[in-house]
Formats: C-alpha cells, sequence, structure tokens
C-alpha cells in the first residue's frame, strides 16, 4: 500500500535539531486514586516550544497489572493532529535472568513505514541498548548507569558508537524536585544528540527515550 512520505516540516525540525525535551504530563487521577492512566507527553525543542504530542494507547489491564512491562502503542502528532511517529513496544521480560526475552522497540516515521528498533542487550550489571536501522543493522549503544535512582541529580544514558568507547550524545532524567516526583510520578526527559544524525535515527532516539522511562522511572520516587 501507498505510505505517505514525512512531512517537509518534519524532516526539517529532526534536521536542525540537537536536543530535544520530552515531558510527561501531570495526570492528577493516577496521583490521587493510586491507578495508572495512559501516559501523555509533550515533546519541545530547546527553547522549550511544543512541536509534537504523544500519547500512549493500550488498555486498563496492561497498565495496572503490567506495568512498568505493559505493552503499548505511542503515537506522536504534530500541531495539526498529524500523526508522524508510532512507537510499538510488545509485551516482554525485563530481567536479565531471561537474556532470549529481553524488551525490544519498533519505530516507524512516517506510520507505516519502519525507521528502527531499539534492542534492549543482556549486561549483568548495566542498562545497555542498541539503537538499530529499519534493516536492524546495529548503529548506536545507549548505555545507562549502575544506579538510576539519581538520588536528587539528573540520570543520564550515554549514547555511544558501536565501540562503545566514545560518546556521542545522552538521554537524561532531569530531576524536577521532592513534590513534583512524589505526588505527580512526571517525567521529564532531554535527548542530545549530534545534529547530522540520520533523521530516521533522531525518531529512535525518541522512541528509547520512552522506552527508559517506562523501564527505569515509573511508579518510582524519581530522584530519591
Amino acid at each position: 500500500p501507498f505510505q505517505h512520505p514525512p512531512s517537509c516540516l518534519f524532516i526539517f525540525f529532526f534536521k536542525q535539531l540537537d536536543q530535544i525535551i520530552i515531558h510527561q504530563q501531570v495526570e492528577l487521577l493516577e496521583a490521587i486514586l493510586g491507578t495508572e492512566t495512559s501516559s501523555k507527553y509533550e515533546i519541545k525543542n530547546h527553547l522549550g516550544q511544543r512541536v509534537y504530542f504523544a500519547v500512549e494507547e493500550n488498555d486498563c489491564f496492561d497498565r495496572n497489572l503490567c506495568s512498568p512491562l505493559r505493552s503499548f502503542t505511542i503515537r506522536i502528532t504534530d500541531t495539526t493532529g498529524r500523526e508522524v511517529i508510532t512507537v510499538n513496544r510488545p509485551l516482554r521480560c525485563n530481567s536479565c535472568w531471561f537474556p532470549c526475552f529481553l524488551q525490544e522497540l519498533e519505530v516507524q516515521s512516517p506510520p507505516g513505514t519502519i525507521a528502527g528498533y531499539v534492542v534492549q542487550n543482556w549486561d549483568p550489571f548495566l542498562p545497555k541498548f542498541t539503537i538499530q536501522n529499519e534493516s536492524k543493522e546495529d548503529v548506536l549503544k545507549i548505555i545507562g548507569p549502575y544506579a538510576t535512582c539519581g538520588c536528587f541529580e539528573d540520570v543520564d544514558f550515554e549514547v555511544k558508537a558501536l565501540n562503545e568507547m566514545s560518546t556521542i550524545g545522552k538521554i537524561s532524567k532531569y530531576w524536577s524536585g521532592f513534590v513534583n516526583n512524589v505526588f505527580t510520578n512526571t517525567a521529564n526527559f532531554g535527548i542530545q544528540v549530534p545534529v547530522d544524525l540520520d533523521v530516521r535515527i533522531k525518531a529512535v532516539m525518541i522512541g528509547a527515550c520512552f522506552l527508559i522511562d517506562l523501564m527505569f522511572f515509573e511508579n518510582t520516587l524519581d530522584g530519591l
């Protein structure tokens, strides 16, 4: 079937960016009732201007029984409501004891066209992921810290070359304060990548950020 090409505005935005901010919207119902609601995110440029909006799709059973392992589809739309990125996460394991069934995530941009994948790598100590292109060829590595609690400070997941020697960027979980973390469970992330990185891989990095959020910061007292 015919696939709609990405909009010129989408390509222009991703080509010129080297930093992106992802802000999870505050869910008061979740804080008051203690139930898991669908995540909603604002995606902003380095000036804090909202350029995209992301909404998680799944059912109540998955969110409350399987969280943070739940499967989901996150649809990212522009300011006109047009979907520009689709992120799909199947239900998989989150334990180093099951190395054959670790996390995988697929990113489509535009929807229906594979942009790349995020694949969790087995490691007994560190969070590790591989960024792959649409052909499942390895492109970059993401390596997190031994402890992701981030006591009153940001938590950085470094984006590295395949040899894991040189760092070219990072995905950061920003510590947003005691009240924000405990009572709203909100999350703020920053992605820094080279400006000349392929626009499709930049889209995959956004998917990686969502995966990191759910794996390490969902239902936690972030930063404490």
